[in-house]
């Protein structure tokens, strides 16, 4: 019997090394150029293709579903007005009525309630500041910027691409403010991209639009926690992180038509995984809106995805934990191990893996 199915699954066992000049630092100048590892679960083998290449393995009426998630300009970086130490912040949400702002910061030494800071934007120039509130659980803060003017023009005078520490400290160029979006993204909300999207052109949508691949979309907004390793001693242990979404009656549909036509259910995404899932513990499939803690673990029984388009995960997180579940520990074992030795690029700007 597999053991991560009969008990407590050691979360070590999701421990896996990973070369530093493997972390891609970048994406490839075009999306679509980028590697596309294939796992079959049912011949139990692996293929090397490019993501070019995808429509060579959907068949017609499958259907992919894309995650519109937008992300935000949610990093702020500043100084504390009275001393000059360095401030850093992560926009989280914020109250239309109050105006107040819940932000994940960081700084040497303890801040004081009422204390403020000075953001700059991305030339180092000042450009407003932040009076701080009350101190929140999670090392968050309510603050309060000077400014009136609505939130989307403030993060978008002050705010970063909130790149993960793994891509040069977290550092950005102008270049990310594109290459870290989704072609298909609409609906601003994430503070992390939902990266299997990324490898996604225009032109390639139409080609497999003409190959009669449907594609659908739902949102599900990137939170904090999902890359947030696993740091209990079992994986069962681990809280999971909420996030939000919504599926609409349009999708529903096209939910239902694939499966009456017989094609496959082809998730994008960790994310449109999470979303799908989730939905699909209530038959019949409704629309749905609103926040998702599914866990998703070896022994999960997927009741809609059929297939899975992801990139390369981070070690002891709960994406990978995911990914095992739905590719199987053993196979995906092997996969990763194939794409360490031949070299894939892994993580938010590397390459990509689709599982039948």
């Amino acid at each position: 019997m597999n053991p991560e199915v009969a008990g407590q699954t050691p979360a070590e066992q999701y421990d896996f090394q990973i070369p530093r000049h493997l972390i891609a630092q970048q994406p490839v100048r075009n999306r679509e150029d980028a590697r596309l590892m294939i796992v079959d679960r049912v011949r139990h083998s692996i293929d090397h293709a490019h993501f070019r290449d995808l429509s060579d393995y959907l068949r017609p009426d499958d259907c992919l579903v894309l995650n519109e998630t937008k992300v935000i300009l949610a990093k702020l970086v500043g100084y504390r007005t009275r001393t000059g130490g360095r401030w850093q912040g992560l926009y989280l949400d914020h109250d239309t009525d109050t105006g107040v702002i819940k932000v994940m910061c960081k700084t040497r030494g303890r801040i004081q309630p009422g204390e403020t800071v000075t953001l700059q934007d991305r030339e180092g120039l000042d450009r407003a500041r932040l009076t701080m509130l009350t101190k929140l659980e999670g090392g968050c803060w309510a603050v309060k910027p000077d400014s009136m003017q609505s939130m989307e023009h403030f993060l978008q005078d002050v705010g970063r691409v909130p790149l993960p520490h793994y891509i040069r400290d977290g550092n950005m160029t102008d270049a990310d403010v594109e290459d870290y979006q989704t072609v298909f993204a609409r609906t601003p909300g994430s503070i992390a991209a939902p990266t299997a999207g990324l490898h996604f052109t225009d032109r390639l949508l139409r080609r497999l639009m003409d190959a009669r691949v449907n594609i659908c979309r739902v949102t599900l907004h990137v939170g904090t926690g999902t890359f947030r390793p696993i740091a209990t001693e079992t994986i069962e242990a681990h809280e999971m992180h909420s996030e939000s979404g919504v599926i609409a009656q349009p999708t529903i549909d096209m939910l239902q038509r694939t499966r009456e036509a017989g094609g496959r259910i082809v998730a994008v995404g960790t994310t449109s995984v999470r979303l799908l899932e989730t939905v699909a513990r209530s038959m019949p499939l409704q629309p749905w809106q609103g926040t998702t803690d599914l866990y998703i673990r070896p022994g999960h029984e997927f009741r809609l995805v059929d297939a899975m388009i992801t990139n390369f995960h981070l070690p002891r997180t709960t994406l990978l934990v995911l990914v095992r579940a739905f590719g199987g520990s053993e196979l995906m074992v092997e996969a990763y191990r194939q794409a360490i030795e031949q070299e894939y690029r892994f993580f938010s700007y590397g390459d990509a893996m689709l599982i039948v």
